[in-house]
């Protein structure tokens, strides 16, 4: 059967998915039923995509990564090498606990650095960047950097991934393009961009 999509030998994929076109699917890595994953993805070595999960398109999922049942990612979202997600609070072998499964979202752009865990029921905001390392364990608003265990919000970052640094008046500029950004009462937004 022929595909629109790139898939490793080794790669299992179950029935009933849905598998944009130009999506790579690398070694070991194993995509369940009832997951959907949107164009130009790419899913590293050793992946798990569980059912019901979503990727948008082009999600960049690098090597040993498990994306649980309750996770949403949407368009251009970077996840790092080995970092977690977790989709239970309480989890104990001995209780079934599937219907109370939290969903967690990961807004455009955003990046997740590589050994990172993020706590299910928390929102990854539009262009955050989560640190190598850091333990996610409440919402992290759009363009914050937040790093540590538990994790702390140190600065804000342009969609380019590069530092903001605001002056008196509320402005920053991306040192790669130039681009303008506000921020008010502690939040940020791209100057004169389109609401997403």
């Amino acid at each position: 059967m022929e595909t629109d999509y790139f898939a490793h030998e080794s790669a299992v994929i179950d029935d009933n998915c849905s598998i944009g076109v130009g999506t790579k699917i690398w070694h070991f890595s194993h995509i369940m039923s009832g997951c959907k994953i949107g164009d130009n993805c790419n899913l590293g070595q050793n992946v798990l995509v569980s059912t019901g999960v979503v990727l948008g398109r082009n999600v960049k999922v690098q090597n040993n990564v498990s994306i649980y049942t309750g996770v949403i990612c949407e368009d251009d979202v970077f996840l790092g090498p080995s970092m977690v997600f977790t989709n239970v609070i309480n989890p104990r072998s001995a209780v079934i606990r599937k219907d109370e499964y939290k969903e967690t979202m990961v807004r455009k752009g955003a990046s997740i650095g590589a050994n990172a865990t993020i706590l299910c029921g928390n929102e990854i905001g539009k262009y955050a960047f989560v640190g190598a390392g850091a333990v996610v364990t409440k919402p992290v608003k759009d363009y914050a950097l937040v790093v540590g265990n538990p994790s702390k919000q140190i600065g804000w970052v342009s969609e380019f991934g590069h530092r903001l640094y605001f002056n008196d008046s509320g402005v920053a500029i991306c040192k790669e393009t130039g681009d303008e950004y506000l921020i008010q009462n502690q939040v940020v937004c791209k100057k004169n961009s389109a609401v997403d």
